[in-house]
């Protein structure tokens, strides 16, 4: 789909006009009018075909109540059984002001201030579009559809609704999207053929690859597949097993093949299996995404990681002739989910957290980035709106709320940060170490 006009940026041209008296530096505002009229540099949903200065997101898309119209008609991923303080198993509380009330569901027996508190179902086309507009309008190029293979079942028997709603909202945001296959928990046996059934059901039968919007590199989709060489147990550690499934992918769907490995990858090492036949496999995906969420959880070893890890990570990929995809984050907590962790676990600091990862990312040599997660409420991680102030969320239990770091952040305060994100991976502002952005002051406003 191509994107012309007024359409062709989240932004409308009348708040970039406002921006340039809005206190934003006046340099950054015009290059930022100069993109708007002529188009992007590069990324922003525009092209499909290549990844270079892309910001993706991880989607779950799991959300689910009594109600919203799909087959199950029950509670799923917000709490273990019915809602309640004691069954919660989300942390962040989600500002649902704008959705549409067809992506409303009540929290019975909570309340804000003595008014219904409402959380939202993933499965409405509502809800689906609305996420991928904050998309558009704060730069993030398209989201990375979560797809859990022991979950197939329960995305058929849905139809694969939300499947098909991320590509209508992603065509009609100039946003793009790509599958992402989750193998935590998958069995040897089974696995490939699972996959492979799969994908030919997803691009022969749904014909999701077909959309002009779905990721492509040098005319082949992009999959993603999450779990290779994971030494915790619940993942495939079979080298020969896992080549398997990358070359079939590789040569008979004749795909792109983005491998989610361990952070330890590179060196075989902490959370990676230490056989060395896993260097062959880790070398024959195509863009390699190691998992860094919960590896670090301040600023000094934020710092440290990009050391370690991300300069290392960085020349491997390039002497195998491959592509990278770092995983930032913006923090965690998943005390609801698992009731001995503690609160806030990794905290936010305000966003700087997520900003110090994401220049360290491009300033070791990455060229796209992928933010975990847009809607992971569960642990803490969703960059999408959510509720500012603690007391503008339910009661009772434990939420998570921006103002737990002791900052006051207006409820998009990560998808600005994204969007800052966005600017930098595309070469439009510099980048610094520190965030650009100032909170507790008007959208977009920057540091002087």
């Amino acid at each position: 789909m191509s994107e012309s006009g007024s359409s062709r940026r989240g932004l409308s041209l009348d708040k970039l006009l406002r921006g340039l008296t809005s206190g934003w530096r006046s340099k950054w505002s015009i290059a930022v009018l100069a993109v708007w009229l002529i188009g992007p540099v590069g990324g922003q949903g525009q092209s499909q075909d290549s990844l270079r200065g892309m910001v993706l997101v991880g989607y779950q898309g799991w959300f689910r109540c009594p109600g919203d119209g799909s087959p199950a008609d029950a509670w799923s991923h917000w709490s273990k059984g019915q809602p309640s303080a004691e069954t919660m198993s989300v942390d962040l509380y989600p500002d649902t002001s704008e959705l549409n009330p067809h992506s409303l569901c009540r929290l019975n027996g909570a309340s804000i201030g003595g008014k219904p508190a409402y959380v939202f179902s993933s499965f409405p086309k509502e809800t689906v579009d609305k996420h991928f507009e904050w998309m558009q309008t704060y730069g993030i190029d398209g989201a990375l559809v979560q797809r859990f293979t022991g979950s197939i079942p329960g995305h058929r028997k849905e139809g694969d609704t939300i499947l098909r709603n991320v590509r209508t909202a992603a065509e009609a945001h100039g946003r793009v999207f790509a599958v992402e296959y989750d193998m935590s928990g998958a069995h040897d046996d089974t696995i490939q053929k699972q996959l492979q059934d799969d994908w030919q059901y997803l691009s022969g039968d749904l014909k999701i690859t077909s959309s002009d919007r779905y990721v492509r590199m040098n005319g082949k989709p992009v999959v993603a597949i999450w779990g290779f060489g994971f030494n915790d147990g619940r993942h495939i550690v079979d080298p020969k097993l896992a080549l398997q499934i990358i070359h079939w992918f590789q040569n008979e769907a004749h795909a792109v093949v983005v491998g989610g490995v361990p952070a330890g990858w590179g060196t075989l090492s902490n959370d990676s299996v230490a056989d060395p036949e896993w260097a062959k496999v880790y070398a024959a995906l195509d863009i390699v995404q190691p998992w860094t969420v919960g590896r670090y959880r301040d600023m000094s070893s934020v710092d440290s990681w990009k050391a370690t890890h991300l300069v290392p990570d960085v020349a491997l990929t390039k002497k195998n002739h491959q592509m990278y995809m770092p995983v930032i984050f913006p923090g965690f907590s998943w005390h609801n989910l698992n009731r001995n962790s503690a609160e806030n676990q990794i905290p936010r600091l305000g966003g700087k957290l997520l900003w110090r990862q994401a220049y360290n990312a491009k300033t070791a040599g990455a060229t796209f980035v992928k933010i975990a997660m847009f809607d992971e409420v569960n642990e803490g991680t969703a960059i999408f709106k959510a509720v500012s102030l603690r007391k503008d969320a339910p009661e009772p239990g434990y939420w998570l709320t921006l103002d737990a770091d002791g900052y006051q952040l207006p409820s998009d305060w990560y998808l600005r940060i994204a969007d800052e994100i966005s600017h930098m991976f595309r070469g439009q502002i510099k980048s610094v170490p520190d965030l650009p952005l100032v909170p507790d002051r008007s959208a977009q406003q920057h540091q002087k």
